[in-house]
């Protein structure tokens, strides 16, 4: 099996265990058309996945320790690449991020972790799975980044990363100019946020600032607002 076709089923397998899924159906409807059943069991000879098993009449899929680690290392890579294409370069993050976690070495992704602050979600709010780097920074990357809604009334900060429950969030995030990058104000935190960003009121509810993210370094920065 090829490497990138191999990477596809396992980062699926992944998204299935996120999921509480685990049926060969339920893999099937992730792959579409680029489901083969030749690839599931090319999978378990290389030991990636464990021994078979059922539940009812359905073939129960289960990633082994090795599959498991594979898996997470190519989630991982993916959802920083999300990351660094959204924060850092302001591009598509679909754009890029599927051929980035199969070209990059393990070191330059832990890298690109530690540039970003070490982030624990991806702009979709899915979980970025932990690096070596990450453990061992815990201490320091909690006092890097807070959430807006953790700031009082005054307060400046710019903004580090968005965490977006789907798409449709992170567009509006857009239209409203709400960025990686752009300082925001807190005017108002009740009965809703209302935060100044880009010269314009903004009014947010508190799951929304809540999304938002900042620097905790930059907290009442000047110069900016």
């Amino acid at each position: 099996m090829q490497k990138t076709i191999r990477d596809e089923y396992l980062e699926k397998l992944w998204y299935m265990k996120e999921s509480n899924k685990d049926t060969v159906s339920d893999l099937k409807s992730l792959m579409k058309d680029m489901f083969d059943q030749k690839n599931v069991e090319e999978l378990r000879a290389e030991g990636f996945l464990e021994a078979k098993g059922t539940n009812g009449n359905k073939e129960i899929l289960k990633l082994s320790q090795k599959g498991l680690d594979k898996a997470r290392a190519i989630v991982r890579a993916h959802r920083l690449a999300e990351r660094l294409l959204y924060d850092v370069m302001g591009k598509n993050i679909e754009e890029g991020a599927c051929e980035f976690e199969h070209m990059v070495t393990a070191e330059l992704v832990d890298s690109i972790c530690i540039l970003l602050g070490h982030p624990k979600e991806c702009p979709h709010g899915l979980p970025i799975p932990e690096g070596e780097c990450c453990k061992s920074a815990k201490s320091v990357v909690n006092s890097l980044v807070t959430h807006m809604s953790e700031l009082e009334v005054g307060q400046t900060a710019k903004i580090a990363y968005l965490n977006c429950r789907d798409d449709q969030q992170l567009h509006k995030m857009n239209s409203l100019q709400l960025r990686p990058g752009i300082y925001v104000k807190v005017h108002q935190r009740y009965p809703s946020f209302v935060i100044e960003c880009e010269g314009a009121n903004i009014a947010l509810d508190n799951d929304v600032a809540y999304s938002i993210c900042v620097w905790s370094d930059t907290i009442n920065s000047a110069g900016r607002q």
